[in-house]
């Protein structure tokens, strides 16, 4: 026998003993980190590779148990805010030979809902628990009904959802010069704008988030149907390899394909959201399964290419205009089918300029400031709902009197 073909058998028979010990290798919990939301607790286990495992509840007192077959932990469970009304305690256990045991305390009885992640993003494999708070999903649900019946004999206010871009486990785009998240900046827009929606007669503002969580792609839109919102509008910062681009941009939704390939791009990167930030297959397949209404989604991305020109006209006052007309591509929050709805790029965090007025409230402020004009501005196209324009007090006169930043 050669020299060359004995070494490879010898590699085959190394192979041989060492796939099975491979095979079996244990997958290592890296990592645990907690992200809370009104309705729900998020934990997220950060995996070696992908693993198989088993939940159950039990009482008295009320806990979960998550067991992970052939897991092992690379060192203690950090520390955790069980402040909140759901998580007690989290330790852990090996019940039998080849299963990590996680046991999570409750202060109330909880929904579990538990899915695995492949790699995305930043991160690599994770397991993923929810913690659903069933009486705050009741509220929420039940919450636009009670309004309507309310105010029943009364003319509904006009309302605007306002998506705060990314969240929790999604930090979006990170500025270059001073790690700024986008996640971070798109949260104080948003509630900055709420502020100015809520204060003016005759509107009110529905925050999709509002706190450091995230919000699956498809969820966003029906909360914001869920609300009966007239306008949604979702904020971003926009990002792209070079550091020169800058301005403001305006996004609708596109059924047949991308206005140009920056745009075709950025819903791409945007529809990923739901796989870094962590949404099961089954929702997935859910969201894709509800088959939209050709005629209405027609409508409204044509109300949609209006509302998105109204805010151009003002956010010129705000900055540069990255683009003087609204783009369309084919993003997945922004496909309710009887909401216009728009997705603003408030400036380029891969600028370092724009970074900067970024994280300055002061264009924070007046970038929602610029937004509200232009929601204004499309309300005052509406009929029945001039009258709430007039009752502001603000003129679009007053609009060209906005200082530029």
């Amino acid at each position: 026998m050669s020299l060359n073909r004995f070494r490879g058998v010898a590699l085959i028979v190394c192979l041989g003993f060492l796939a099975p010990l491979l095979a079996h290798a244990a997958v290592t919990v890296n990592n645990l980190r907690q992200w809370r939301a009104p309705d729900h607790t998020r934990l997220v286990f950060d995996l070696s590779g992908p693993l198989e495992h088993r939940v159950f509840t039990l009482k008295d007192p009320d806990r979960i148990v998550v067991d992970l077959d052939n897991a092992e932990l690379a060192g203690p469970l950090p520390e955790l805010d069980f402040s909140g009304p759901l998580l007690a305690g989290v330790r852990s256990g090996r019940p039998e030979v080849g299963t990590l045991r996680i046991v999570l305390d409750l202060k109330t009885a909880v929904q579990p809902r538990t899915f695995v992640l492949g790699p995305a993003g930043q991160y690599g494999h994770r397991l993923v628990i929810d913690l659903i708070d069933s009486r705050a999903a009741a509220q929420e649900k039940e919450a636009p009904a009670a309004r309507e019946d309310a105010r029943a004999a009364a003319k509904r206010p006009f309302t605007v959802a306002i998506d705060a871009g990314h969240g929790g486990e999604d930090p979006g785009a990170i500025g270059r010069r001073y790690r700024t998240r986008e996640k971070d900046v798109t949260l104080a827009i948003a509630r900055e704008l709420a502020r100015l929606v809520d204060a003016a007669p005759g509107m009110r503002a529905v925050l999709i988030r509002d706190g450091d969580y995230y919000v699956g792609l498809r969820e966003r839109y029906m909360k914001a149907r869920k609300h009966r919102a007239d306008l949604f509008i979702s904020i971003h910062a926009d990002a792209v390899p070079g550091r020169q681009a800058s301005g403001s941009s305006v996004y609708a939704l596109s059924e047949k394909g991308a206005t140009d390939a920056m745009a075709r791009l950025l819903a791409e990167r945007e529809n990923d959201a739901d796989l870094i930030g962590g949404v099961s297959i089954g929702e997935m397949d859910d969201m894709l399964a509800k088959v939209l209404l050709d005629l209405s989604q027609t409508r409204t991305i044509q109300d949609s290419l209006v509302f998105g020109n109204d805010l151009l006209s003002e956010l010129r006052q705000v900055g540069p205009l990255h683009s003087s007309q609204v783009r369309q591509a084919g993003f997945m929050v922004l496909k309710a089918p009887d909401i216009p709805s728009v997705l603003v790029e408030t400036a380029f965090i891969s600028n370092p300029a724009e970074e900067r007025k970024l994280r300055s409230r002061a264009f924070q402020r007046r970038m929602a400031e610029g937004i509200f004009r232009g929601i204004k501005r499309y309300m005052a196209r509406l009929p029945d709902r001039a009258p709430a324009l007039v009752q502001t007090g603000e003129r679009r006169a007053d609009a060209g009197a906005a200082r530029r930043f």
